[in-house]
Parts: structure tokens; C-alpha cells; sequence
């Protein structure tokens, strides 16, 4: 009964917080004007992010505070990460201060124990990190903490992306008995049903970085605290949309002589736009369709698996969406 009576509040709060912001949007600046690498052509209210996360972090409050207590690191840096979205969605902050603040947070929770400390099992030897955990773990959740970032550009897409990845998660913890696992995940699923109820084509409103900065980092960190149960490959498929996007993204600026990070309308959901006529739900119903079948492809791996030949799919995958986007690409220009 606690666990239902936190997702009904979960839910219910996000519903009504949200609908504040959209009433309170011009006053508090959550505004979001378009531009040229923008889907909407009308000013849009955003910033749901702080909306959700409110119902979120007041229903694991409420209903589970001896956990914020059991992890009073980890909880510190996600409200880190909220805040460093706030402010960006509010005053537009520098991708350097944003970095900064996500790798400070990736910091807080290695130092509570969460750390990519071993990956399972390649070439019939179990891998330990070592040392080399402090920075793998750091640069792991800041590289998916901005994938998620990148793929919140279409209406419902990151939201219905994070459910997925996050009932993953959920079914991990479940299975486990890890209540950290569990309750995070639940509470931020429910409160994403309440987003998606204002997000959902056409979007009232979007969750801006204090949404996709926040789910990306809470994402990583309950899934660098599932390779107690599963392996590290696995993470790659439970969450290879938002990955596999941002490697291909970053893939195809090096090789066409350009930043990493430079930003573009060249992401999986703008070629599915262009192909499909800007029908967004089509597009996102795709997207979200391949990130399901990855997700369940990925729990079925276990601790005991050589994670070698896994790796080499992962790549050919990578290989392959690479080619699949470069041709898209050459389509467009035609």
C-alpha cells in the first residue's frame, strides 16, 4: 500500500505542479522560443523538469525518508543536477558550468560507493577496475547524462524513452529486493506519466534540462548501482537509443572534420522527422519501439555471460546506425 499511495502522489503532484508552470511560465522565464534547430514553430512553455521532480523528491520524502537518509550523497547530487537545469532553463548557464556540476555530482556518489568498480566477464577473466573506477564512472554518468540531454527533441520522446529504461531498472531492482533501485525508479515513472500527460503530441509544454539533466544522471546512477546484478553490457542495451545516438552524433562530427559537441538537426528523431513527413508520434513510436526491444534484449543478460561477443554486436550496431544515418543524411541533401 506505501508503494501504490507513493505513485498516486507521485502522479497526481506531477499533474498539478506541472499545470502551475504552464500557467506561471512567462512570470518565472520558462519560456521556450524557437529556433533554427527546433521541431515547434510557437513559443512553448518548458521547465516540467522542475514540476516532476518536486513530485518525485517530496513523495520519496514522504513515503521513504530513511532512504534519503541511506543515501544522502547520491540524493544530494541529483538535486545538484536539478538545480544546474534550472538555472539553464531559466538563464541559459554555460555547457562548462553544467559540466562541471554533473562531474561534482558524479563525484558525490562514487564517494557513497556507486561506482563502476567491476563489468562482469570478458575473454573468461572477471574484470576489476581498480583505480581506473573513479574516472570511468564519472565520465560514464556525464556522457548519459547529456545522451538524454540530445534526444529530448521531439514531443513525448525523452520522456517515454526515460519510462522504458526506467521499468528496466524497476524490474532489476524488484527481482533484487534493492529497495534504491525499486523506489527511485517507480517514483520517477509515475511522475513522468503525469509530464507525458501535458507532453504528448501536440506538447503543452517541454521538460527542459531541469527534466533531461536530471532523468539522464538519476538513470546512470541507478544503473551503475544495477552492475551489482547484471553486467555492464547490459546497461548498453537497456539504454542503446540514447547511447547509440550520441555515439553515431559524435562519430559523424569527427569524421566530417567538425566538434563533438557541436549541436545539429542530424540526430535519429530529425532524420525520422524528415522521412516520415514531421509526423512525430510515428517517429517517436518508432524510436521508443527499438528502445523497448534493446531493453528487453538486455535483461536477459546475466553476470555469467562472456561479454566479449556482446560487445562486438554492440559495435556492429553502432557501425551499422552510423551507415543507416550517413545514408539518410546524403537523402536529405539530394
Amino acid at each position: 500500500m506505501e508503494m501504490i499511495g507513493s505513485l498516486l502522489f507521485s502522479f497526481l503532484f506531477s499533474l498539478i505542479f506541472i499545470k502551475l508552470i504552464i500557467i506561471k511560465a512567462s512570470h518565472w522565464s520558462l519560456i521556450d522560443m524557437p529556433n533554427e534547430r527546433s521541431e515547434h514553430i510557437k513559443i512553448t512553455p518548458r521547465g516540467a523538469g522542475v514540476g516532476f521532480f518536486i513530485a518525485t523528491l517530496l513523495s520519496v520524502a514522504i513515503f521513504y525518508s530513511s532512504l534519503v537518509f541511506s543515501y544522502p550523497l547520491s540524493f544530494i547530487a541529483i538535486v545538484l543536477v536539478f538545480m544546474i537545469g534550472v538555472l539553464d532553463d531559466t538563464q541559459e548557464m554555460s555547457p562548462n558550468a553544467k559540466f562541471i556540476v554533473i562531474i561534482l555530482s558524479s563525484v558525490l556518489i562514487f564517494l557513497e560507493g556507486i561506482a563502476i568498480d567491476k563489468t562482469g566477464i570478458c575473454c573468461g577473466v572477471p574484470l576489476e577496475m581498480g583505480w581506473l573506477a573513479f574516472p570511468i564512472t564519472v565520465f560514464a554518468v556525464v556522457g548519459f547524462t547529456n545522451a538524454l540531454n540530445l534526444i529530448d527533441g521531439l514531443d513525448g520522446l525523452a520522456g517515454s524513452i526515460s519510462v522504458v529504461i526506467l521499468s528496466s531498472l524497476f524490474y532489476i531492482g524488484f527481482i533484487h529486493n534493492d529497495v534504491f533501485i525499486m523506489i527511485l525508479s517507480s517514483v520517477f515513472i509515475a511522475s513522468l506519466f503525469g509530464f507525458l500527460f501535458y507532453n504528448w503530441n501536440p506538447a503543452s509544454v517541454f521538460m527542459g534540462d531541469s527534466g533531461s539533466l536530471t532523468l539522464g544522471f538519476v538513470i546512470a546512477l541507478l544503473s551503475i548501482k544495477a552492475l551489482e546484478y547484471i553486467p555492464a553490457i547490459s546497461v548498453l542495451f537497456i539504454a542503446t537509443v540514447p547511447i547509440l545516438d550520441t555515439l553515431v552524433a559524435m562519430s559523424r562530427r569527427k569524421f566530417g572534420g567538425k566538434s563533438m559537441f557541436e549541436a545539429d538537426k542530424l540526430h535519429f528523431h530529425h532524420l525520422l522527422q524528415r522521412r516520415f513527413a514531421q509526423k512525430t508520434k510515428k517517429s517517436v513510436f518508432i524510436l521508443v519501439t527499438i528502445q523497448l526491444l534493446f531493453t528487453l534484449f538486455g535483461l536477459q543478460l546475466d553476470m555469467q555471460i562472456e561479454q566479449i561477443y556482446f560487445l562486438i554486436l554492440f559495435i556492429a550496431i553502432v557501425i551499422f546506425a552510423y551507415k543507416i544515418v550517413m545514408r539518410e543524411i546524403a537523402k536529405s541533401f539530394l
